[in-house]
């Protein structure tokens, strides 16, 4: 195991924000995390379990603990189920699932990050999200200092949201399992409506694999949400805020917000969200209140790109993005009553 000290962060993340660790452990086997993990808790050493690094957003001031890299590898196919170790790159895995012939998450290409952080995100976008094919999670338990199964049914999954998300300090995710579908060669149905315009075809219907996972990956580019060290529209964490789920009252209130201060004509963007609730738009909220694309004056500003993004343009700080993130929650609250919630984790920081 690939052992470092005072070791920088930032290179880890794709903000590329971030002081240094106190000591930076590479894992390549499900038994070096294990160990890794053990001998933190034994010694009371504060632990950061760190994947892609494309959702966390690291103080300044770095990590005064352990670092843990989760570099496993494993893609292992039987049928239409796929097991993934943690430390798989996720647009590769997507990709070979598509070569593979197998549909459920090829919607899902280009979004940054390892295989083991998606059950705890509960990653979606473009109509799909892996609590629809994840089967189970194999984890390490650290309170019960056992390798643990859990199935899908118990892992609590919600919007970006589950139980490893809800305890973070728990659960270290060692494999993620999950069924696929052999539709001939064609994706899922297509639920975004986004993507089936860019497609020409109904939602609901389906295209080939190859088709759904390019026009994705082109849209997502068009938005600086496929990695690219060259473009700064891409040194971000993708969304940065959630999109609000308000319940009946929270969206009338909302509602007559956006009537005063957009007039009669203007209805925002609005999804069943389950009983009484009603989903919107993070990236209509920030727009509409006034920070467009490519908002800001300093090294952190809203991507260029798209509202939802807050990025490093280069020499930016955690203390920078952050002061960005405070400006844009403020701006959103007071214009429309509506709190946006954060979407990568904080380490210690917060807004």
């Amino acid at each position: 195991m690939q052992e470092l000290h005072d070791a920088p962060l930032a290179p880890l993340t794709t903000f590329r924000l971030g002081g240094p660790a106190t000591r930076l452990l590479t894992a390549a086997t499900d038994a070096e995390v294990i160990a890794a993990v053990r001998e933190a808790d034994d010694t009371g050493t504060p632990l950061l379990v760190i994947g892609g690094g494309s959702n966390l957003v690291i103080g300044d001031k770095g990590f005064a603990g352990t670092a843990l890299v989760v570099a496993t590898e494993g893609f292992e196919q039987t049928g239409t189920r796929v097991e993934l170790a943690a430390g798989e790159v996720w647009t590769d895995a997507v990709a070979r699932t598509v070569e593979a012939g197998l549909a459920g998450i090829e919607c899902l290409a280009g979004i940054p990050g390892s295989a083991g952080a998606t059950p705890i995100q509960n990653v979606g976008a473009y109509g799909q999200e892996v609590s629809a094919t994840i089967t189970e999670v194999v984890a390490y338990d650290r309170r019960t200092r056992e390798t643990v199964t859990i199935p899908n049914a118990e892992c609590a999954f919600s919007y970006r949201h589950s139980r490893f998300k809800s305890d973070l300090e728990r659960f270290v995710v060692l494999r993620v399992r999950f069924a696929l579908e052999d539709a001939d060669g064609l994706s899922g149905p297509i639920r975004y409506a986004e993507t089936a315009r860019a497609l020409g075809v109904e939602p609901g219907d389906r295209v080939p694999l190859a088709a759904a996972r390019e026009t994705v990956l082109k849209l997502r580019s068009g938005k600086g949400m496929v990695l690219d060290p060259e473009d700064h529209d891409t040194w971000s964490a993708g969304s940065f805020f959630t999109n609000p789920i308000l319940t009946d009252a929270q969206f009338a209130a909302f509602h007559a917000r956006v009537r005063e201060h957009l007039g009669d004509g203007v209805e925002p963007p609005a999804y069943p969200a389950g009983e009484g609730r009603t989903k919107t738009s993070a990236a209509w909220l920030i727009d509409k209140a006034g920070f467009t694309k490519g908002y800001g004056t300093g090294p952190a500003r809203i991507s260029t790109k798209h509202t939802l993004a807050l990025t490093n343009r280069g020499g930016a700080t955690t203390d920078d993005l952050l002061a960005l993130a405070r400006e844009v929650v403020a701006g959103v609250r007071d214009v429309f009553g509506v709190t946006l919630v954060n979407e990568p984790v904080t380490v210690g920081v917060s807004l």
